[in-house]
Formats: structure tokens, sequence, C-alpha cells
């Protein structure tokens, strides 16, 4: 069965559809939850809320654009529902952002442990720092995502990649200080 046939039976509420949406998208979605939660377990209620709203908004689903693009904009707003209204943000003047750019030799750091550092970091950095610098988001569409200024997301991004810098250059002063 084609996705375009799949789509439709989903529309239809047809279980086995459904269920073969999840097959092919659970683990790639299912990373994107994991990108915008605390930790596993609420990476797996976000995937499983996620695709409660999937089936549920299926029909509003057109066919313009990608499919997969749709999943995913609907699971990172489902992950970030958890954050919206909690005020995790910090509020900073926007004079007082600095640009950090973070070096990242490949063959020093691996791709562990930038995903570790990147996961450890506070919840308002995190969030900001995985919308823009792994999903592309503009500051402004990030703001209106989160309910915060421009001005807050750039400070948050600025703070996330300080946190990030630090991290990779303490490792790689002290490479055997972590065992990834």
């Amino acid at each position: 069965m084609s996705l375009e046939q799949l789509i439709e039976q989903c529309k239809k509420n047809d279980a086995q559809a459904q269920s073969q949406i999840y097959k092919l998208y659970a683990s790639k979605l299912f990373s994107i939850c994991l990108k915008y939660s605390r930790n596993y377990a609420e990476a797996e209620d976000n995937l499983q809320d996620a695709y409660v709203t999937i089936f549920k908004k299926i029909s509003q689903f057109k066919g313009k654009g990608s499919f997969e693009g749709w999943l995913k904009r609907i699971t990172i707003n489902t992950a970030l529902q958890c954050y919206r209204g909690v005020g995790v943000f910090d509020i900073v003047n926007e004079d007082q952002i600095e640009d950090v750019t973070v070096e990242v030799d490949e063959d020093q750091i691996s791709i562990d442990f930038l995903l570790e550092i990147i996961q450890e970091l506070p919840d308002r950095y995190r969030l900001v720092f995985n919308l823009y610098a792994l999903d592309d988001y503009p500051h402004k569409e990030i703001a209106k995502m989160l309910d915060i200024s421009v001005g807050t997301s750039k400070s948050n991004l600025a703070r996330a990649r300080q946190i990030l810098k630090t991290k990779v250059e303490h490792y790689k002063a002290n490479p055997n200080s972590r065992s990834l």
C-alpha cells in the first residue's frame, strides 16, 4: 500500500493503516521527542501524545508538502507543550547577547558526547538550541512556538552555545575525563 493510500485509510480510522504509519515513522519521531524531552520516559509519553494528535488531525493533512515534515512539526509542538507557560526561559536584553561559535573536530569528539552535552543543557537552552541549530527554525518562529520574545530566543541560544563551548573545550583539554 502506498503512503497516500495509508494516509487515506488513516483518515477513515483504519487501525491497520495507523499501525503501519506508526511503524514507518516511530523511530524518527522518537528521536525528535528525545531532543525535546528531559528524559527517556518523557520522550515515550511525548511520542504517544504526538501519535494521538497525528491520528486525530490526519484529516487536516491535504497532501501539500511532506507528510514526514507534517509529522515532525506535530511531534515538536507536542513535546514543547509541557514547557509552555512554565517560565523556564530567561528574559534578557538583546544588547547583552554575544555570538559564540563552537568549533568541533570530529576526530576528537564523538557524536554521542555532543548529544549527551546537548541533553544536559537546562531546558530553556536545550529547546532553543535544538530548534535553531538542529531543526533550522528561525528565532521569530521559535519565539512564537515557545511564547517568548525573539531576544529571549537569541539570548538562550547564545547561552547554550557558551555552555557547549566550555564543555567541549574542557573535554579537549581533558579527553580522559569522560569515557564516551
